[in-house]
């Protein structure tokens, strides 16, 4: 039983797939808020958001869900940033926090803060966590503990606005980071984004084997390829927007991984094992302080919770 106050009246979520969600599910069981709002554009998705009580009120409208919302946090793809920005705008009240979950920060300014009235504050955010699955269904409550959240904030946004911000995760279970957001974007291109990138070329690349080829690759998958499985399994058209948002900082680091790539095919064809063995102690040494930081783990949905 949480006893903490809530820390806000009421907030609108705008999304309600896998992160959206499990914040629905995390702000009730840690009484962060006393009403949650949810928009949704797809009847289906708002039909089980509400069989699955996540909220208090459902919605069509963007304008009429953030009415009265003291935060409203924006949980789409983030292609449809300046869509829902120009939908919510007329509804937004003096004063309210618009936030958000997307997985790229400085496009976050361009396609949001244009559409926004005055005294809106913007507080972009990146709770860092997520499964391979979507949908309301989807979500749970304990996603985010023990995970990292990046706010992204300007020199000029109210502190008052952020550290709302910053307790909100922090009672979602998170650990609460403050960075520039172009920071952000470069530090995630390289921990998230190419990663992902690299999973869906590898997978793209068995999906192109000959046909019997490809059956025994599936069947005798090993766990390397099964990790790179899990991780392309993810929202194609989530990942299709980061990488657009986030193309300068995604190219960046795609032509670094290019240029080492080049030097273990050369270091392959030349039979320079030493060099081999240099590259993998390296790896190796990266993993360990990966496990050291208490990033080496998955929160996994409990069967108990729908």
């Amino acid at each position: 039983m949480n006893n903490e106050a809530p820390l806000f009246g009421r907030i609108a979520l705008i999304g309600i797939g896998l992160i959206g969600s499990s914040l629905a599910r995390s702000i009730n069981k840690y009484s962060i808020s006393e009403h949650i709002s949810i928009y949704s554009r797809s009847p289906e998705t708002l039909k089980k958001a509400c069989d699955l009580k996540l909220g208090d009120s459902y919605h069509r409208d963007p304008a009429q869900a953030v009415k009265n919302a003291d935060l409203v946090i924006i949980c789409t793809p983030m292609g449809a940033y300046t869509t829902v920005a120009q939908a919510i705008a007329p509804g937004l009240k003096m004063g309210a926090i618009v936030s958000d979950v997307g997985s790229s920060k400085r496009s976050v300014f361009s396609d949001l803060n244009p559409y926004l009235p005055d005294g809106i504050h913007l507080v972009p955010a990146h709770p860092v966590a997520g499964t391979a699955d979507s949908g309301p269904e989807s979500g749970f409550s304990e996603l985010f503990k023990g995970h990292w959240c990046i706010i992204t904030p300007l020199e000029t946004t109210d502190p008052t606005a952020v550290t709302k911000v910053k307790n909100l995760w922090i009672r979602c279970g998170m650990m609460v980071e403050i960075m520039d957001a172009s920071r952000h974007d470069h530090v995630l291109a390289i921990t998230s984004h190419l990663p992902q990138l690299i999973s869906y070329t590898i997978v793209g690349t068995v999906a192109d084997l000959q046909d019997d080829l490809k059956s025994e690759v599936t069947k005798f998958a090993a766990g390397g390829l099964r990790d790179f499985t899990r991780i392309a399994a993810s929202d194609p058209t989530m990942w299709r927007d980061v990488c657009l948002k986030n193309k300068d900082a995604v190219l960046d680091v795609l032509g670094r991984f290019m240029e080492d790539l080049t030097a273990l095919q050369r270091a392959i064809r030349r039979g320079q094992g030493d060099l081999l063995e240099d590259s993998f102690s390296s790896a190796r040494e990266i993993r360990r302080r990966v496990i050291e930081a208490k990033q080496d783990f998955i929160n996994v949905k409990p069967k108990d919770e729908s």
